[in-house]
């Protein structure tokens, strides 16, 4: 068949990567719309700042301890039922943190929501090498990430809205976010069920010929990283690389965070308004900018066949703004800047993924993405945990933006240390998926 890689590819893309994007927009969704609830929830609950912060952080400290036993179990059972199984029930406790009414509350469902979304992420990004060949993948990842700031420019003008039904049956405007973000959640994640398939072999709307071939590819590319040791669990998780990464992770995964649970906030008082639908639009543009860079490095990434200086300008670009948003008097620039370190946060990532599951297969995939990822939670936590405590100790409400500014270029320096000996794909020639 003429042009089968490119058929075959673009059909998994079109079939696979929007309802994926859509899972992930739920997902970045609920483990942060607590950032457009803090105010209000704030004045409700009486929540102190430094509670607000370990709230949000703990999150992944429930979502990091069930990393690796959950990616495990999806290789294991399949992607449809485990990812519906993950998806109902984080959106079933989503929804419950309409009910938190102080501290302890707070942090318990907080808590459990981490506990059940956790491998969510690791999961879908081991999907992907199930259906991608390695030279399609950091593109298709691209396309994925799309999901976190698709999250915020729709999310961001409906939680703005939610938190205006203040008031509806007795309801507040928080609760109202919480509730119904939430069940949309569970939603998808049924719908997921009867929508995903577990292999390319099982899929029914790919022809025979494209299923050979892409299985073919698939299967050769998995042999010859067996030939290279990495498909044992054991292996995989003592590996100093894969150690590298996922202190690579935990630092970018720092940078996200420490805005992403603030933005809002910030936002707020750069624009002179209170959080609400206003904000909610305002919010939207750091990610539209987030969006376009999400499409554009990974493609340049693929391209070019290179890798750690695309990933370490990209987090740099991202420290950068970070630091910016801060030091600039100027509201307009400084608006701006938050615009590049969204843009560099979100676009670093799918370029970052292309290195582990380059050199990792099958049950080694699974538990060693699951690792990495239990790190990026790591870092989920410290993030607004270490920005209250620099603001506290230096009384300066810069001074944690600044440190999460100084992670990057760490990350940075990482990046550029990255071994990619024996990774075939970075001389591999880009299949187009759109």
């Amino acid at each position: 068949m003429k042009n089968l890689p490119d058929i075959a590819v673009k059909k998994v893309a079109w079939r696979l990567l929007p309802f994926l994007l859509l899972m992930y927009v739920m997902a970045f969704l609920d483990r942060a719309n607590v950032g457009f609830a803090k105010a209000a929830f704030q004045a409700d609950t009486g929540l102190s700042n430094a509670a607000y912060a370990f709230g949000a952080g703990i999150f992944f400290v429930g979502y990091a301890l069930l990393e690796i036993p959950s990616n495990l179990i999806m290789q294991r059972v399949g992607a449809k039922l485990w990812m519906c199984r993950i998806m109902v029930t984080w959106g079933l406790v989503s929804a419950a943190m309409m009910f938190a009414q102080g501290e302890t509350s707070f942090y318990v469902l907080r808590f459990l929501l981490g506990v059940a979304e956790a491998g969510f992420f690791p999961g879908v990004i081991l999907y992907l090498t199930y259906w991608f060949p390695s030279n399609n993948r950091a593109k298709a990842m691209g396309f994925f990430y799309f999901g976190a700031p698709i999250a915020f420019i729709f999310g961001g003008p409906l939680s703005g809205f939610l938190l205006e039904l203040h008031g509806i049956a007795d309801l507040k405007g928080w609760q109202w976010l919480f509730l119904i973000e939430g069940l949309l959640a569970s939603l998808v994640g049924i719908w997921a069920y009867f929508y995903l398939d577990n292999r390319p072999a099982d899929a029914k709307w790919l022809s025979n010929d494209e299923r050979v071939w892409l299985q073919k590819v698939l299967d050769d590319e998995n042999k010859d990283k067996l030939g290279h040791h990495s498909g044992s669990l054991r292996v995989a998780l003592a590996n100093p690389r894969t150690l590298h990464l996922a202190i690579i992770y935990m630092l970018i995964q720092c940078s996200v965070y420490g805005v992403v649970f603030y933005l809002p906030t910030q936002v707020a008082n750069l624009v002179g308004r209170e959080v609400g639908l206003v904000v909610g639009l305002f919010t939207a543009i750091p990610w539209i900018c987030a969006l376009v860079a999400a499409y554009f490095i990974p493609s340049l990434s693929d391209r070019l066949g290179e890798r750690r200086k695309t990933a370490a300008m990209t987090i740099l670009m991202s420290g950068a703004g970070i630091a910016l948003s801060v030091a600039l008097a100027n509201p307009t620039l400084a608006f701006i800047a938050l615009c590049f370190a969204a843009a560099g946060f979100i676009a670093v990532q799918p370029v970052f993924w292309t290195f582990p599951s380059a050199y990792l297969t099958g049950t080694a995939a699974a538990g060693g993405i699951a690792l990495i990822n239990t790190f990026g939670a790591i870092g989920g936590f410290i993030a607004p945990n270490i920005k209250r405590w620099a603001e506290a100790t230096y009384q300066s409400p810069s001074a944690g933006l600044y440190i999460l500014a100084a992670l990057t270029v760490v990350a940075a320096v990482l990046l550029l240390a990255v071994r990619q000996r024996n990774q075939p794909f970075f001389n591999q020639p880009s299949t187009h998926l759109s």
